[in-house]
């Protein structure tokens, strides 16, 4: 032994072994569904520039594609060669929502891309007992953070045009349901048949689910039909209908073409200037709804 002290010696401590970071709790994101039975009213247009508006505003946004047809990841410029796992391997299981998730090319924007075989997914878990609620389980994981993942505060989901088991799997999952609405002549028939479904989803799988609201869509000043959908719709949905009106545009028709939403493909236009009023509009909302 050394007959130096103690306090001369050379010691080497042991180095304490790295912990692995703790995952987080987070509150968990809002979750909207983007739904309406019927085609063609602007439900992917409208998740798409609702989500970047939102973005551009500060939120931190995902976009769940669950349409068969994938508009949304298109619209978003996501290639189908880089769809590594979509919507589709979420909901059977063979991946999570986090592995699914890229990043689009607008800041704070992200996607969950969907690709053609979610359209055989009602034949492949129809008979499984937690069928509806798949979606809802995928998104559970989102309200635990790791070290470098996104703390997302919107979850915006574009359903299929059908009351099928992914618009009833979005339904079972969100908060409340945001609903486009074509300033057009069967608008409130439509309807009509949306709230028995938001009802029977309520009573059965979701008794929190809420109408976020409804926008009225592709409207036109010209047309004296639209102004008449906006007056009756207003008298029969009250508040639930946005102030915020979406125009028809030629602008917004031509971005998805380019693989952008309109905000980023024309910021000055009357469409992109009217979803950045709706995205405030929603914020507003939910503090509303918070207050309450």
């Amino acid at each position: 032994m050394s007959d130096e002290p103690l306090s001369e010696q050379i010691v080497v401590p042991f180095a304490a072994p790295e912990r692995a970071p703790q995952a987080q709790l987070a509150k968990p994101p809002r979750v909207l569904a983007v739904a309406n039975q019927k085609g063609g009213v602007g439900k992917t247009t409208t998740a798409i520039n609702l989500g970047t508006a939102l973005a551009a505003i500060g939120e931190e946004v995902l976009i769940i594609d669950l349409d068969p047809q994938g508009n949304a990841s298109t619209g978003l410029g996501i290639d189908r060669r880089s769809r590594r796992y979509s919507t589709y391997d979420i909901l059977i299981g063979e991946a999570t929502l986090r592995d699914a998730i890229v990043q689009t090319a607008v800041p704070r924007l992200h996607l969950a891309p969907s690709t053609l075989d979610l359209s055989g997914l009602e034949l492949e878990i129809g008979q499984a007992r937690d069928r509806a609620f798949r979606l809802r389980n995928a998104l559970a994981p989102l309200s635990t953070l790791a070290a470098g993942q996104t703390k997302f505060t919107y979850v915006l989901v574009d359903c299929p045009p059908s009351l099928n088991l992914l618009t009833i799997n979005a339904m079972a999952a969100a908060n409340a349901i945001l609903v486009p609405l074509q300033c057009e002549f069967f608008a409130l028939e439509g309807l009509s048949q949306l709230l028995k479904t938001v009802e029977s989803v309520r009573a059965q799988l979701n008794p929190d689910l809420t109408i976020h609201g409804i926008v009225l869509t592709m409207y036109d000043a010209r047309n004296n039909l639209s102004g008449q959908v906006v007056a009756d719709v207003r008298e029969f949905m009250g508040r639930k209908v946005y102030d915020t009106i979406i125009p028809r545009n030629v602008r917004v028709s031509e971005a998805p073409s380019y693989g952008k939403p309109v905000l980023v493909y024309d910021l000055k236009c009357s469409g992109s200037e009217a979803y950045l009023r709706l995205a405030t509009e929603i914020i507003q909302r939910e503090k509303e709804l918070l207050a309450s």
